[in-house]
């Protein structure tokens, strides 16, 4: 039979505190979010419709970035038993250089609009976690203003090549003297892709006011504020504006893009160069034989060509093919820790984060990238310790397998088809 008695006041004080109340609503709000995911939740509530979905959107259909996703989340680990971790390096040598964490910020274009302290939030959170930042050629800071937010941390730079080439030619020039110290050559972006849901919104540079950007506006007065009484948005590459994204990148990009533009970038650049935008193993061996410091496999966040190749499954055949000593980067689709420490098992020296930096600053600003950074960092200890590894060294294929949801037809059963 249950004893029972009267509660004791002063052991119930003991059982029961009362948590102390947070004040700061920012702080608030970001120590809630446990997941990228969670950010973006925050972000689609405090950030209005068209410049969300800028961010959050990809082309097409968006198969692309959908598919991208699923390929980290279709993971199985294999984690190893009674091999203590009980603490873990995350550091890592790249590009001549450190990282504090095996992921560095990837470049993102006309990030002021999404919120008002743009690349000057993410250089300066990447230069207190120790890691790289990168700025886009379509960035809404300069190449100055984000090396004063970073002054002694790395920056890296991202090129496009534009029609006019001198202003591409000029950017290399400003970067390098800045001390930026790799160049992201970017090549997967000879026409801007079909980005949907920026034309359904209307979206374009500068915002064009309709009766739904307004009413869309009224609950997020914040946004319209820090927009409307910040200095005016300042492009790298962009001497006018007027027009969807994707109006203003079919004017400023170059189709005839070629090998011959890499060599005179080549010779105007002192750092260190990858190219970016690698989506098959023919191009990515052919990179390394013409000598380029590295690569990165990416699609583009699904932001260019719909139903890409997925960068993540191309790693390991990549890997293979160009060798252990050739530097090899991802991006796209990662929103998890786990989604890195796949990615290095499977041969990746480096990550790059786009979105998920992007809902942190949407969330927040500087403090909202600092939790993005936080949350990867802390599901990238805590899978290692799971998985039984106390380096990313110690990180192999063994520890994944990438399971099948999209299994290709071989070339001999596509031609055997009768048409």
């Amino acid at each position: 039979m249950v004893q029972r008695q009267l509660p004791n006041p002063a052991e119930l004080l003991d059982l029961m505190k009362f948590k102390k109340p947070e004040f700061d609503g920012k702080k608030r709000r970001l120590d809630s979010a446990l997941t990228i995911d969670d950010l973006r939740t925050i972000a689609k509530r405090r950030t209005p419709k068209a410049a969300f979905d800028y961010t959050d959107g990809a082309a097409e259909g968006e198969l692309s970035l959908t598919r991208a996703r699923q390929a980290f989340q279709d993971v199985e680990f294999h984690p190893g038993i009674l091999r203590p971790a009980p603490s873990v390096d995350t550091s890592v040598e790249i590009l001549g250089g450190p990282s504090a964490l095996p992921f560095g910020i990837a470049p993102t274009g006309f990030t002021r609009l999404m919120q008002t302290e743009g690349e000057v939030a993410g250089a300066g959170a990447a230069a207190a976690a120790g890691i790289p930042f990168t700025l886009s050629t379509l960035g809404t800071t300069s190449i100055e203003g984000v090396k004063a937010a970073n002054p002694h941390g790395r920056n890296w730079f991202q090129l496009y090549v534009m029609r006019d080439r001198e202003i591409s030619y000029e950017l290399t020039r400003r970067a390098a003297a800045a001390g930026f110290d790799t160049l992201q050559f970017t090549v997967d972006t000879p026409v801007a892709g079909a980005r949907l849901r920026d034309k359904r919104n209307g979206f374009s540079i500068p915002p064009q006011l309709t009766l739904g950007t307004i009413v869309n506006a009224i609950p997020r007065p914040w946004w319209w504020y820090d927009f409307l009484t910040t200095p005016k948005l300042e492009f790298a590459s962009l001497s006018t504006t007027g027009g969807t994204v994707g109006e203003l990148l079919d004017a400023a990009m170059d189709p005839t893009i070629s090998y011959d533009d890499l060599a005179v970038i080549r010779d105007i650049w002192p750092g260190k160069i990858v190219i970016k935008g690698v989506q098959n193993v023919e191009d990515s061996v052919r990179l390394r034989d013409a000598g380029v410091d590295g690569i990165v496999l990416s699609n583009h966040g699904g932001r260019q060509l719909d139903r890409a190749p997925i960068p993540f499954h191309l790693l390991p055949e990549v890997r293979r093919a160009v060798g252990g000593d050739f530097t090899v980067m991802i991006d796209t689709g990662i929103m998890n820790g786990a989604d890195i420490v796949a990615a290095v098992a499977l041969g990746a020296d480096f990550t790059l984060i786009g979105r998920a930096y992007l809902y942190g600053l949407m969330a927040g600003g500087r403090a909202g990238v600092d939790r993005t950074i936080s949350i990867l960092r802390t599901e990238i200890e805590r899978t290692m310790r799971l998985l039984g590894v106390a380096s990313l060294a110690e990180l192999e294929p063994a520890h994944v397998t990438q399971l099948t949801r999209l299994v290709p037809v071989t070339r001999a059963a596509s031609d055997a088809v009768v048409r």
